[in-house]
């Protein structure tokens, strides 16, 4: 079809692998970091396990700062740090290092609010039972928490989606580079609106697969 008559399958077959390696790469870390970032801030809080009131307002001025840079700006300020890490600011390495600051404090609030909603005499009753901090987490709070933690994990994989197509603002490869290079600068409508399409797609695909998990541990 003349429609699509810019289109370059291949070139948007590597853009969606690039996408999916992003998305992938950065959301395992984003969660390795931010859920661990949540938990501190649960136990930190006031009347918590761990109640630290200077502890936990450094890590929530950390947390709030972080989430309130533009992502743009983050990719832009992070690249020397960015090249430090993995020795370049380009294609799909440098894009994950500014992917996850951006998404692991976001997903840190999320955790802790997960934890924030179980129930005080689930963990009362582990207390009681002569439970350390360490096996209340990891044998009460986490399990309790799963569903929310896991549908945290979803909104933050739909946002990590938006921060990859903004990523290629500055060269990260992917479908949004796609956009930006061809749809945008070139003024190929047809390169633009497959790449919407297909992060759409994408965008639905996670959310289904998170809420059908999340439903799944609800029900255990």
């Amino acid at each position: 079809m003349s429609f699509f008559a810019n289109i370059d399958w291949s070139d948007i077959g590597q853009a969606c692998l690039d996408t999916l390696i992003m998305l992938s790469g950065s959301l395992v870390l984003t969660i390795a970091f931010g859920l661990p970032l949540g938990v501190l801030l649960y136990l930190t809080g006031q009347g918590r396990l761990s109640q630290n009131r200077v502890a936990n307002v450094v890590l929530g001025v950390i947390v709030n700062i972080l989430r309130s840079v533009p992502f743009i700006i983050l990719l832009i300020v992070m690249i020397p740090l960015t090249v430090m890490l993995v020795g370049t600011s380009l294609g799909v390495a440098g894009a994950i290092p500014p992917l996850v600051v951006g998404a692991a404090p976001f997903y840190a609030r999320l955790v802790e609010g997960s934890l924030k909603e179980i129930d005080r005499t689930t963990i009362e009753a582990v207390q009681a039972m002569g439970a350390t901090t360490r096996q209340i987490v990891t044998g009460a709070l986490i399990p309790e928490a799963l569903p929310g933690l896991i549908a945290g994990a979803t909104v933050t994989a739909v946002a990590l989606v938006s921060f990859t197509a903004m990523a290629g603002v500055v060269g990260a490869g992917g479908l949004g580079d796609l956009a930006i290079r061809f749809g945008y600068q070139r003024f190929q409508t047809d390169v633009m609106v497959v790449t919407v399409v297909l992060l759409v797609v994408l965008v639905q695909i996670i959310q289904y697969a998170g809420d059908a998990l999340a439903r799944h541990f609800t029900r255990r």
